[in-house]
């Protein structure tokens, strides 16, 4: 085993390091506050390289593997958590789902855009009842002929209302069947296939979440992923991959708000010393440390396992619930050591706080992860 970067991966971190300084950083706090979807960086994440991560080179994508994957969805993240997670959704669920199921003319129609950014992807299985339970699905799919004819809602899709592409699973059977359920590919301007509502949340500001709303939209055949009733348990496989996404964007935002608890725990000075020298505070920073390193561990193992065409579920279960509770308890404790100066917007702590909580929520739940690992123990 080697625990050190590869020199790809160096130069991946380095340079997605120095783009977020430079085109992120200076404007944080103006796209959370106001929250604006920075639609225009990610062309330029597009142009690096970024937004096809996974992609085969021959489908203009960079042709990399998820530890390289990991590495930049966390150095963003560090920086921004909401274009991490952005740049994660449009990876990991959108343009994967199409590479993953999509047949040889869907790839090259679809995957070339959104590997060089010129479009977005989104990507939607979550309803207003439904959340967790997707089987119990209400957006529907009737056939007519050559076409399908879809009405239902979907909610809390990233890129809802920018995205010009999404790939939605929708019912084509009965209520429950998790082989009722069939994956198409939506594009921006179909009659009858429009945005609704954008929430108004509390963290992840700069990442655009809002409705898909389908009245009579009459979609084609051809933009059917995979067999009729095959939905559900792409989605799943799809999921398994994007749980290591969210891992990431957990990693960078807890070494984030870890890292900027550290340097304001050296200069921060009370009773005469720095705040670091209190046994209060250095167990603290230690026990941040310590899960870092173990999140990141669970990680990349997920990630070596992907690549290796292995069983993942078990694996990206962990790595994702782990590293998201620990990336909630990192933010928390990195306020508390900056103490007032945490809770003002002052400090970076503040909105690694508020970001961070979606990340056990998000593409799974805590709870639907320990069901998943539970599950695969047992069986």
């Amino acid at each position: 085993m080697n625990f050190d970067y590869n020199e790809t991966q160096s130069l991946i971190a380095q340079s997605i390091k120095d783009f977020a300084e430079k085109n992120i950083r200076p404007y944080i706090m103006e796209w959370d506050e106001a929250q604006i979807f920075p639609a225009h960086l990610f062309k330029k994440l597009g142009e690096m390289g970024f937004m096809g991560v996974l992609v085969p080179v021959e489908l203009g994508g960079s042709g990399l593997g998820y530890h390289e994957y990991i590495t930049i969805v966390e150095e963003i993240s560090k920086v921004d958590p909401s274009i991490g997670l952005s740049v994660a959704a449009h990876n990991s669920l959108c343009t994967n789902h199409i590479l993953t199921f999509g047949n040889e003319e869907q790839k090259k129609k679809w995957i070339p855009k959104l590997a060089s950014g010129e479009h977005i992807g989104a990507w939607g299985l979550t309803e207003h009842n439904t959340g967790s339970d997707a089987g119990g699905m209400n957006t529907t799919a009737v056939r007519d002929g050559d076409f399908w004819v879809v009405n239902g809602a979907k909610n809390f899709i990233t890129h809802a209302i920018s995205g010009d592409i999404a790939v939605v699973v929708v019912r084509t059977g009965e209520k429950g069947d998790s082989k009722g359920m069939t994956a198409f590919v939506f594009e921006k301007g179909m009659k009858g296939f429009a945005s609704g509502k954008k929430e108004n949340k509390l963290g992840m500001r700069a990442s655009e979440t809002a409705e898909l709303i389908f009245d009579n939209c009459r979609i084609p055949d051809a933009n059917r992923l995979g067999e009729v009733g095959g939905g559900f348990v792409q989605a799943m496989k799809v999921l398994d991959g994007g749980r290591i996404s969210i891992g990431a964007l957990s990693l960078g935002i807890a070494k984030g708000a870890y890292q900027a608890a550290l340097k304001y725990s050296k200069e921060r000075h009370q009773f005469g010393q720095p705040i670091s020298d209190f046994q209060a505070i250095s167990f603290k920073l230690a026990d941040m440390a310590t899960e870092i390193e173990a999140s990141e561990l669970l990680l990349h193992k997920a990630a070596f396992l992907k690549e290796q065409q292995r069983p993942v579920t078990t694996s990206g279960a962990m790595a994702k619930m782990y590293s998201s509770e620990v990336c909630v308890k990192i933010a928390n404790d990195a306020v508390q050591i900056h103490g007032g100066y945490g809770y003002t917007k002052d400090y970076p702590v503040e909105k690694f706080y508020r970001d961070s909580k979606l990340c056990t929520i998000g593409e799974g739940t805590t709870e639907i992860q320990k069901l998943v690992i539970s599950r695969n123990l047992l069986k």
